[in-house]
């Protein structure tokens, strides 16, 4: 029953940063349908209420998959180098992913509002061209969405080694428990 779990919550987070994904790229899609001035490196633009509704629902989903993950996977915390150094391969996978899944967060995140935000109803852009923010965070939602559903098999794997009994493992010594 718990791999039908795991199986159906990877399903459930590749799926909502797919759809963040998609809805970026359809937000790029939107915002270059409008009317725009180029010249040079500078542009004057209308806004696009399309593009911002599409952006918007991106950044919701992209947060909504990362809550998921980190809620439902669990806390894997690494202290110091002699701890990273002992610790099992799966804890070690999904510390490297945990970290890799926050930095392409951030960058997709602001690339995608920044691109939003660009498409708000307020302004009308005039100013140095920004192509191509919402296509490159909805991409990195697709690369996100890998980090975060390795962290999650991972970290289920690092919680399933620590509930068997230590003498099935006499080649790792015991973690020192925090004071």
């Amino acid at each position: 029953m718990a791999k039908n779990l795991d199986f159906l919550v990877c399903l459930l987070i590749m799926a909502l940063d797919i759809i963040a994904g998609i809805l970026g790229i359809q937000a790029e899609v939107a915002q270059n349908k409008v009317q725009n001035l180029r010249v040079w490196v500078f542009e004057c633009r209308d806004p696009s209420y399309e593009a911002f509704k599409l952006g918007l629902a991106a950044v919701v989903m992209l947060c909504l998959a990362h809550v998921v993950a980190n809620l439902v996977g669990g806390c894997i915390f690494i202290g110091s180098k002699e701890e990273l150094d002992r610790a099992s391969t799966n804890k070690q996978l999904a510390a490297a992913s945990l970290i890799m899944s926050w930095i392409m967060l951030g960058i997709a995140f602001i690339l995608l509002i920044s691109g939003t935000l660009s498409n708000s109803k307020s302004r009308k852009n005039c100013g140095i061209s920004h192509q191509r923010q919402l296509s490159i965070g909805g991409v990195l939602c697709f690369i996100h969405g890998l980090f975060v559903v390795a962290y999650y098999v991972a970290a289920a794997a690092v919680f399933r080694e620590q509930r068997l009994p230590q003498e099935t493992k006499p080649d790792q010594p015991p973690l020192p428990l925090p004071a």
